[in-house]
């Protein structure tokens, strides 16, 4: 059976993307095909290294070419990523790919932790990860990341001071709570936290990064007009807890985002708490808060549930000890995983359904 490139990519044509619903031509995922005599070899460029549809899609590549060489030809596939953007030419954060806020209608509900998890989770798929502690008056993420006592240090670009953020578990850091004492009240009017966030973003080295989360004050204020007003974001990821006066507040929330002067989009919604597993009953589940609140609330403003934690004490336990659960393995770390990989596919989608065309930024 005789066969070419042109062959081979004509056989890719008929493999479509699962969440994009276009083939993998079209969507420009493939690359580097060559056709020998006894070989066949091409790269499949997914949209995220956090893909859960990976071993599918290198399956569903190599049945299509399958079917128009022999048996005894050898197919090598090469599995890479490249995140998507819309980020064209940004003049501020011009490495970072995409933007992500994490909010919350109230307080309590788990933000900064589900926050530092999904980092680290992102992290440990691959992906290049920063995170802004934007809770200025609360600034949590130094402790959950065991490095409160550290400062970052400061370089010297042409007579500007430009911030060093701090790298830990793969994750770049940057919070107030590393340029305040640990027992110092952060005593500030709005348009002083708004314009220590500005700094946050204009004079910190970040470099290139897949995905940059900000982890914003509970409720709606100063700091989130701040985020949308001063770059682009890509989307939203709302944190509640299932209880009743979770969700009326979430809804605010998510009012927020959708008017006109914001207009970013939800991502999704992750329900934290979601019920009570103990640790020597594994296999059981209680709903002290309420069963599915994040679901239906999902369901009623047609956005995505992203995942679904357990309130279980290892997660508290380790963000007490600044070891995040996303590091240690189990149901847990299974959890934070697979949300990682549901947030990385709706970034995706979400870049590949606006108007505005699709932008590499090569490392």
């Amino acid at each position: 059976m005789s066969y070419n490139q042109s062959d081979i990519l004509k056989a890719l044509s008929t493999v479509e993307d699962p969440d994009l619903k276009r083939d993998l031509v079209s969507l420009n995922m493939i690359k580097d095909v060559k056709a020998e005599a006894k070989k066949v070899s091409f790269t499949v460029v997914l949209t995220t290294p956090a893909c859960p549809l990976k071993e599918k899609i290198r399956q569903d590549c190599e049945d299509a070419v399958r079917k128009v060489v022999d048996d005894q030809v050898e197919i090598d596939i090469y599995m890479t990523s490249s995140v998507t953007s819309l980020r064209d030419n940004a003049p501020l954060l011009p490495g970072v790919k995409n933007i992500i806020a994490v909010a919350s209608g109230k307080g309590g509900v788990g933000k900064s932790t589900v926050t530092t998890n999904l980092a680290v989770a992102l992290a440990q798929s691959g992906a290049k990860v920063g995170l802004i502690d934007a809770d200025i008056y609360g600034p949590s993420i130094p402790t959950m990341f065991n490095c409160e006592h550290e400062q970052p240090t400061v370089k010297q670009v042409n007579g500007k001071n430009i911030i060093i953020p701090i790298e830990q578990y793969g994750v770049k850091l940057i919070s107030i709570g590393f340029l305040t004492p640990a027992d110092g009240a952060v005593v500030w009017r709005g348009p002083m936290a708004s314009s220590a966030l500005k700094q946050f973003f204009a004079d910190a080295d970040w470099g290139n990064l897949d995905y940059l989360l900000i982890d914003l004050p509970p409720g709606t204020s100063d700091i989130h007009l701040t985020l949308v007003q001063t770059v682009p974001v890509t989307g939203a990821v709302v944190v509640t807890t299932p209880q009743k006066v979770a969700l009326a507040d979430v809804r605010r929330g998510i009012g927020m985002f959708k008017q006109p002067q914001i207009n970013v989009p939800v991502l999704g919604i992750v329900e934290n708490m979601a019920y009570f597993t103990p640790e020597e009953l594994p296999g059981n589940k209680y709903y002290i808060f309420g069963k599915d609140g994040g679901k239906s609330l999902a369901e009623k403003y047609n956005v995505p549930l992203l995942g679904q934690i357990p309130l279980v004490q290892s997660i508290r336990e380790s963000g007490d000890s600044g070891l995040p659960a996303a590091l240690k393995g189990g149901p847990t770390a299974e959890a934070f995983k697979s949300l990682a990989e549901t947030l990385a596919r709706q970034i995706a989608i979400r870049n590949a359904n606006q108007p505005t065309q699709l932008t590499e930024i090569k490392y």
